[in-house]
């Protein structure tokens, strides 16, 4: 599977969809796809890794990345993987990124609030 990270919006904020292996070659480009949707810093952001394949240690240090810089710019992040996702529910879980990133296993889970900007 080709590695492809599409725009779209998710519960009515804008969002990154990442298809294909998210590992130490497509890391820095998932890296440079989400700093170009935090310039200029939207009010929130979903990561939907739903159809992602595969997730290594470089993916999960990305996430870990990601998060803090959403933070650092006030930015409501959500990272969408369902737990029928094994192969990064595993990634996830072993390294308890739930913990430093904001992860939720569908859109349901999202709280209603924040629009994405205009």
């Amino acid at each position: 599977m080709l590695f492809a990270i599409e725009r779209g919006t998710v519960a009515g904020r804008p969002s990154l969809t990442v298809r294909g292996e998210l590992d130490l070659s497509t890391a820095p480009v998932l890296a440079k796809a989400v700093d170009g949707e935090l310039t200029p810093p939207p009010p929130a952001l979903v990561l939907d890794l739903t159809p992602t394949a595969f997730m290594d240690s470089s993916g999960a240090r990305e996430l870990v990345r990601i998060a803090r810089k959403a933070a650092a710019e006030g930015v409501e992040l959500h990272v969408i993987a369902p737990h029928t996702n094994g192969a990064v529910r595993l990634t996830i879980d072993l390294l308890d990124l739930g913990t430093v990133v904001p992860i939720v296993a569908s859109t349901a889970e999202i709280p209603a609030g924040r629009e994405a900007r205009p």
